[in-house]
């Protein structure tokens, strides 16, 4: 079956109605519930066979490495696994934790672990392994380990005893079980321990040792990377004999082994092809609702983007429906500020709205003292053209859209030069470099409003990559991150984003919904995200 587009999945339904009910503080032994029944659920499971996996660039075998993005994410969740894991219904589910708990004043978070897990080479995992991967890896701020901004309010992680440990916190965060099940899961210290987590190459580029329901059989830097099962996983040893990750960075490549059964599922970055591969035999296309924007990000160090008026020029200068109308096919919708609708409960639409009025932004710039005042087309301040470098990385439909933005700046009299990377190389120049000056990109975030990651003042050097810095933005981050009542955060979140639509830390562009591209034998895949579902690949199995 075809699942058309903005149909919102039951599982989503039943998410809403339980952030609606509950906090994160007390006990969360949840467990991640049934398989539900969707177009993901057949019956009678066979063992056997592989999936394949396309990423468009060779991955890093480190969840907390600085260049472990998009490209080593759906591998890391695989081989790795974290204290807890998205459930089918998106809350915070146990997987090396088996429970958590809090103090009343949420300043310490327990948490009970597994006992019968082993490492893929064979050793135990501990309380040690938890407390080596935050106290030495994690909360070392001059690693700057990828991610580490969701934890910026954890002082220490204590050791209870084998299986149980503490987080000690600075101030109550309500989320932390909601991150700790997002790209942070844990490492080995038997193998990390007087080691630079960052030069170890054995490790992160050779042969990574997890947790996970699979392990690495062999990797091909350029080609592919397999995983095969893992026999003594801790859950339900995994259906699938292998995963293999094939790298193609080019998506007509994608789109054409997907046609041809080369591939079996994706979430498709370009969208150019959905027609066709909707039309086809043997594959289908799911929506999925996932708490995501996409923006465009300036250098806030740089004193002409510290205006916001040039900011809100920019982005009444960007037609972005129809961006989504021709390049997205329709598979989003516009974004005022960084919560996405998915989190229903926490967003709004009630902020400041910039239609597309390309007269409007030449306004503002000019109010910003920004005018073309030789004639030559591009706009001028104190005898110096607004020239921009801008760059993007080579993925899914980034430099398709990024070129109609280059269109749409020049016209209101920016000399906009597109500068397309491939993705390593643009990871390196603007996420760990900070050597950029405006790029577009999104952000994928944990099922839990709390976006202090991305804009807080305190994470300059983590994912706050446009260096952003507001007062009154972190004061209200800060009260959202230690509300664990929902009503309460739900006043403190339209607050945020009435000031993020006003101030623009990020020049928000929309609220992707995920086409998920998939072969129709590819059964057990739960109703969920492409990484989300992920978590769960030891379920998925090939019907003949």
């Amino acid at each position: 079956m075809k699942t058309k587009k903005w149909r919102f999945m039951s599982v989503i339904l039943v998410f809403f109605l339980l952030l609606a009910g509950c906090s994160y503080g007390g006990d969360s032994s949840n467990s991640s519930g049934e398989q539900s029944e969707g177009e993901g659920t057949g019956s009678d499971p066979k063992k056997g066979g592989k999936v394949s996996i396309p990423i468009v660039a060779d991955p890093t075998f480190n969840p907390w490495h600085p260049n472990a993005y998009a490209e080593s994410n759906v591998v890391n969740r695989v081989l790795f696994s974290g204290l807890t894991q998205p459930g089918k219904d998106l809350a915070p589910s146990p997987d090396l934790a088996t429970k958590w708990e809090t103090s009343d004043d949420e300043l310490e978070w327990t948490f009970y672990l597994r006992d019968d897990v082993l490492w893929h080479d064979g050793e135990k995992f501990t309380a040690e392994d938890v407390a080596y991967t935050f106290n030495e890896i994690v909360l070392n701020a001059e690693l700057g380990a990828n991610n580490s901004s969701y934890f910026q309010k954890v002082k220490e992680v204590q050791v209870v005893n084998d299986y149980e440990v503490k987080f000690i916190m600075e101030s109550p965060v309500a989320a932390l079980p909601a991150y700790l099940s997002f790209n942070t899961e844990i490492v080995p210290k038997h193998i990390f321990e007087g080691e630079d987590p960052w030069e170890l190459t054995s490790f992160n580029k050779v042969n990574p040792v997890g947790t996970g329901a699979y392990k690495l059989k062999s990797y091909t830097s350029g080609q592919s990377v397999v995983l095969e099962r893992n026999d003594d996983f801790y859950g339900d040893v995994g259906l699938l004999d292998e995963i293999e990750y094939k790298v193609l960075p080019d998506v007509n490549t994608h789109v054409a082994q997907i046609l041809s059964g080369e591939l079996s599922i994706f979430a498709l970055d370009d969208l150019a092809s959905i027609e066709r591969i909707e039309q086809a035999e043997g594959v289908s296309v799911f929506g999925r609702e996932t708490p995501r924007f996409f923006w465009i990000i300036v250098n806030h160090e740089e004193e002409k983007y510290q205006d916001k008026r040039v900011k809100q020029a920019i982005l009444h200068a960007i037609d972005r429906q129809n961006i989504i109308d021709t390049v997205l096919k329709g598979y989003g919708t516009i974004a005022d500020a960084g919560i996405a609708p998915a989190l229903e409960e926490y967003y709004t639409d009630d902020v400041a709205r910039y239609d597309y009025d390309p007269e409007k932004a030449k306004e503002l710039l000019a109010e910003a003292g920004w005018t073309d005042t030789d004639g030559d087309g591009i706009v001028d301040k104190d005898g110096e053209p607004f020239s921009i470098d801008f760059k993007i990385g080579i993925q899914g439909d980034l430099e398709a859209v990024s070129q109609m933005v280059q269109q749409y700046l020049v016209k209101i009299g920016l000399d906009v030069k597109l500068n397309a990377m491939e993705w390593n190389a643009m990871i390196q120049d603007v996420v760990v470099n900070r050597n950029y000056e405006m790029s577009l990109n999104w952000w994928r975030y944990p099922a839990d409003p709390d976006l202090s990651a991305y804009m807080h003042s305190a994470n300059v050097k983590g994912n706050n990559i446009p260096h952003y810095q507001n007062p009154e933005l972190d004061k209200l981050l800060d009260q959202g991150a230690q509300t664990s009542d929902v009503e309460e955060r739900k006043k403190i979140y339209i607050e945020a984003q009435k000031l993020m639509a006003e101030e623009l830390p990020y020049i928000f562009l929309w609220y992707p919904q995920e086409a998920q591209v998939r072969i129709d034998k590819l059964k057990g895949v739960p109703d969920l995200a492409f990484g989300d579902a992920l978590h769960y690949i030891h379920e998925w199995y090939i019907e003949e």
